[in-house]
């Protein structure tokens, strides 16, 4: 009997990296030019979403979604069916984004029942959408913010479908506004937050450090960035009260006892903050401390963010609903470590310090992580900044997730 469950299961890997090589395969035939889902910061203290998408020129009307879905997402990532068995179902996801996506109830809807996911509306009390005051008055809408929106909620219910989502639109791309929706979102209960954006690296880090991000009991993600180590890392994800996402590719691969295969996306940011000090969890790494001595280094955990081995989604905000290609960017990346520590149902332990459980508790053998040994994100002078090895390193930090054991 056991030899017939593990054939089984088995199969259903092969099967599943045959769909996703599949889902691949229909955009291969050209390869797209990807830009960033948000314009360029004008001014001081402003950020941007990271999430990558065709450029413009390349939009057409497609029928069908392109990209992985929930089923191959949850397959690479060890947790199956558990996505819609675990009991810890109550856990509520933060989505922190500037501006408002009207259309936002209505493309989950599409999305998740395209996909079989249990509804998830405002009426049963499942969604929330509210301002960075918590008023439902919400801020002016912006399409490139409501697509990085989409994404967001979207794979925080590929991941984990039974969680609740609480959604809080900043008024503005700046700090200050997206760091009042930060505390609204934990005000609102959540218990996971997650955050695909950010902004350059400044002296003003550590007091919003205190003014922001200081949530003990929350598990707060934030993306790294998609410009690679040369332009240096973005906060908030230096913060020592996140844990910092970086970003893989995700490759089918048929015959091994994964179904895939990782390594570090050359887009995904990393790196040494200037302002911040290395948390003393991070320190008792020797790799961490051989690419960033006393600072602060990025990542700490990583998933899935190269846009050509990226995500569908749904939205109707600007585009004519399954948007017309891949997309992907550490946007991507966060919100599904977002949902697997909110699927993990643990955060009011594993959040008392930002990334300080998932240091005290990565392991390979028995594994709770996947070590991702190959691939790079440019060229520095302490080359685990940069390159993945064997451990800790800069663009995948400890590793992507295997299951929940580690969150």
């Amino acid at each position: 009997m056991s030899h017939g469950r593990n054939m089984m299961h088995r199969i259903a890997i092969i099967l599943t990296a045959v769909a996703a090589m599949l889902v691949l395969a229909g955009l291969a035939s050209a390869a797209p030019v990807h830009a960033s889902g948000c314009a360029t910061p004008t001014g001081p203290n402003r950020v941007r979403c990271t999430a990558l998408i065709i450029n413009h020129a390349m939009q057409r009307v497609v029928t069908a979604p392109q990209g992985y879905g929930p089923v191959q997402l949850r397959a690479a990532y060890g947790i199956g069916a558990l996505a819609l068995t675990n009991p810890t179902t109550t856990q509520t996801v933060g989505i922190v984004d500037a501006y408002n996506d009207p259309n936002l109830a209505g493309d989950l809807a599409a999305y998740r029942s395209h996909y079989g996911l249990p509804a998830c509306t405002t009426a049963s009390g499942c969604l929330r959408v509210v301002s960075q005051t918590g008023s439902t008055r919400r801020p002016i809408g912006s399409t490139a913010w409501g697509l990085e929106t989409s994404l967001d909620a979207e794979m925080v219910s590929a991941i984990c479908p039974r969680c609740h989502i609480a959604v809080v639109e900043a008024s503005s791309a700046t700090y200050a506004d997206l760091g009042a929706a930060e505390n609204e979102a934990a005000k609102l209960g959540a218990h996971v937050i997650t955050n695909s954006w950010g902004g350059t690296d400044s002296s003003r880090d550590p007091s919003y450090d205190s003014q922001y991000f200081n949530h003990p009991g929350v598990a707060i993600v934030a993306a790294t960035g998609d410009s690679g180590f040369a332009a240096g890392p973005i906060y908030p994800s230096t913060s020592p009260d996140v844990i910092a996402v970086g970003g893989t590719t995700l490759t089918p691969a048929i015959g091994t006892s994964r179904g895939y295969s990782e390594a570090a996306w050359n887009g995904g940011g990393s790196g040494c903050s200037s302002f911040e000090s290395m948390p003393v969890w991070q320190a008792a790494l020797p790799n961490a401390v051989a690419a960033c001595g006393t600072r602060r280094a990025v990542a700490d955990v990583s998933a899935d963010a190269n846009p050509a081995t990226g995500v569908a989604v749904y939205d109707t905000y600007g585009y004519p609903g399954w948007y017309p290609g891949m997309i992907g960017g550490t946007s991507l990346s966060a919100p599904i470590v977002g949902g697997i520590y909110a699927l993990a149902g643990n955060t009011s332990v594993a959040a008392s310090a930002g990334a300080r459980d998932l240091y005290a508790h990565a392991s390979y053998t028995p594994p709770n992580l996947f070590d991702v040994l190959s691939g790079s994100n440019g060229t520095c002078s302490a080359i685990l900044a940069c390159t993945a090895t064997a451990g800790w390193d800069g663009p995948t930090g400890l590793g992507s997730p295997d299951g929940i054991a580690g969150f």
